[in-house]
């Protein structure tokens, strides 16, 4: 069996029971970064060989993994923080072990967007989820394309790229287009920026920006 397993966001408090229980039980455990999960497996006391999947040897790797699975190996996948499959490895494996009959499980928790939606204060009865746009290539047709997007719409930012995007959105959707800016969700420092584009874009435009960013912008009328 393959078990998909969110991860705290930022508290590593928001973790289940359910999910160390299943941690504490099987053969392997996948991390996108073994370095990172570490941190996560070690306060929780689960002792299990750890291996790295990411989006740089997904690809290599994700027969051999289901050959281990389908020896009778049971394992789980996590990532840096979030629901794998979510701006995150999982897609490809999951495929392949459905394709092969090993069954999956997805066990609910930890997505950013979720709780980024909620505090915007926006419409969430009908949302896109966007993820990353593309750097370059695409993105000005991606932007172009959602400018008349009626649905609220959401996105995942690094810090160093968060001003610039949103001069982009300004450019693509209008100034004085709502929207909200979530950082560091459910850490010490948590912040959750509201006003028009330009007003947002003001605010962290004049300061050095950190951490996990979720930007939910309203569709057009």
């Amino acid at each position: 069996m393959l078990y998909i397993i969110p991860s705290p966001i930022g508290n590593l408090a928001d973790f289940t029971y359910r999910a160390v229980e299943i941690l504490r039980s099987v053969d392997l455990i996948l991390a996108e970064d073994t370095r990172t999960s570490s941190v996560l497996l070690n306060h929780y006391q689960v002792n299990k060989p750890i291996s790295p999947y990411h989006q740089h040897n997904e690809h290599k790797i994700v027969s051999h993994l289901s050959d281990q699975l389908l020896a009778g190996k049971t394992i789980a996948l996590i990532t840096d923080a979030g629901t794998p499959g979510i701006s995150d490895p999982a897609f490809l494996l999951v495929r392949e072990c459905i394709r092969h009959n090993i069954e999956v499980q997805c066990l609910p928790g930890a997505t950013a967007f979720v709780p980024a939606l909620i505090n915007s204060g926006l419409p969430i009865n009908r949302f896109c989820f966007e993820g990353f746009l593309p750097l370059k290539k695409g993105r000005q047709t991606m932007l172009k394309m959602l400018a008349t997007e009626e649905r609220t719409m959401v996105f995942y930012e690094s810090p160093m790229r968060l001003v610039k995007t949103l001069s982009h959105f300004i450019e693509y959707f209008g100034a004085e287009r709502p929207c909200c800016v979530s950082r560091e969700l459910s850490k010490k420092f948590e912040e959750n920026k509201r006003g028009s584009l330009q007003e947002v874009h003001d605010h962290f435009n004049a300061k050095t920006v950190k951490g996990e960013i979720v930007i939910v912008v309203e569709g057009k009328n």
